[in-house]
């Protein structure tokens, strides 16, 4: 019994300390709506969604606490995140809010995240939680109460505002009173599902009863490392040479809308586990050629022909490149164009193949990529060193 009583004492000091992050008063515990969505919560995620989001997080969520705190938010706001989108990068809402944080498109451009033809970084995990700590910054600094900013998280800084200024208060309680609908009816809920979903992450008893306890334990450290890679490079070639496997590297990389890091100069930024940065450091090496990438928008009139000629490669290379059927094109219809104008080499799928320019020999193309010409005619099955300008020769397996 006396057990029982420590326990349930730690426990009710903990949840006191949950809501006293939000702000919020100790009183709150007894609300009604909330503990009925804990309630459920506790039945419905345990060994379930509950668990399976936080063990499908458990590469970045180190990194997610980290940059809170690094911005002074109660690391409880981590599960403002998982109330937005169950921690899934790949979120999308039919108001097209996307990511981890769901930012509608003009937001996640007022917090400088990209979104362009090649990256969308509302879905990248570092960039936008860098962004969403911003915003609840900024709101913290204008309302005053955490409370308050996830609330203006959810339905505006100006609804809120207005909200207070109609109820002329900013107490939970008064803004969450059902008849006078101070905050939209969402929100009223939003808040009740953030602290009810913190409560049950710093439920201990909870927590032990599942094998995932380690995940809400692991401490404030980067889980996953950044890492800048050439344009164009390829996240199947990053997996192969580092040993990550290609599934676990995309879900680190949400945020690329292609298997390719974009053709910006400079190159950009890709997200590895940290237990692989000694590796990647050890094993990467950028590709003699260069992998370049253009995302073309099929026009009316445009054939392949016509684009391969723009490009200056083959159409049989985008033909391959896009894995097409046949050569009819549809309106709209996106294509992935390679292009590198020093050497016109490209990789397609594991093989990396050169189209021959003008005064090109297999001589001077095996010293250029340290490859025999014996090697060069047996890929390609050539009976003579003969070799045509626009001809597309094998390289590497």
């Amino acid at each position: 019994m006396l057990s029982a009583s420590l326990t349930f004492t730690s426990n009710h000091t903990k949840e006191i300390a949950v809501l006293e992050s939000f702000d919020i008063e100790a009183s709150f515990l007894y609300d009604p709506i909330m503990n009925d969505m804990k309630n459920k919560n506790m039945t419905i995620y345990k060994e379930k969604r509950f668990f399976q989001a936080m063990n499908d997080a458990y590469l970045f969520i180190p990194a997610i606490k980290s940059i809170l705190a690094k911005h002074g938010i109660p690391a409880e706001f981590l599960f403002l995140a998982m109330a937005e989108s169950h921690f899934s990068a790949k979120a999308f809402s039919v108001k097209k809010a996307s990511g981890l944080w769901q930012f509608m498109p003009a937001t996640g451009k007022i917090y400088g995240l990209k979104i362009d033809e090649y990256v969308d970084e509302r879905r990248d995990l570092i960039k936008s939680t860098e962004a969403a700590a911003q915003h609840l910054s900024e709101l913290y600094a204008k309302f005053g109460k955490w409370y308050l900013a996830a609330i203006a998280y959810n339905c505006g800084g100006g609804r809120l505002g207005r909200a207070i200024e109609a109820a002329k208060s900013d107490d939970l309680n008064i803004l969450l009173d059902p008849k006078k609908k101070y905050i939209p009816r969402e929100s009223r809920l939003y808040i009740r599902k953030i602290v009810a979903l913190a409560l049950l992450g710093n439920d201990e008893q909870f927590l032990l009863k599942s094998e995932y306890e380690h995940l809400l334990n692991r401490a404030n450290a980067y889980s996953i490392s950044t890492v800048r890679v050439p344009r164009g490079e390829s996240l199947k070639r990053v997996s192969k040479l580092v040993g990550i496997p290609l599934s676990e590297l995309q879900k680190l990389n949400r945020h690329l809308k292609y298997d390719f890091v974009p053709p910006y100069l400079g190159g950009y930024d890709i997200y590895i586990p940290y237990i692989k940065l000694s590796d990647f450091k050890q094993k990467y090496f950028e590709e003699k050629i260069q992998n370049i990438y253009k995302v073309h928008v099929v026009k009316k009139g445009d054939t392949l022909y016509e684009m391969g000629k723009k490009y200056k490669v083959s159409y049989k290379m985008i033909v391959d490149f896009n894995n097409l059927k046949s050569n009819v094109l549809s309106l709209n219809q996106k294509l992935i164009v390679p292009i590198d104008n020093k050497a016109n080499v490209e990789k397609i799928n594991k093989e990396i193949y050169y189209l021959v320019k003008k005064g090109d020999t297999l001589e001077s193309i095996s010293q250029a990529y340290k490859i025999s010409v014996r090697s060069i005619q047996l890929k390609n099955n050539l009976k003579s060193t003969l070799i045509r300008e626009g001809e597309r020769l094998k390289l590497y397996e």
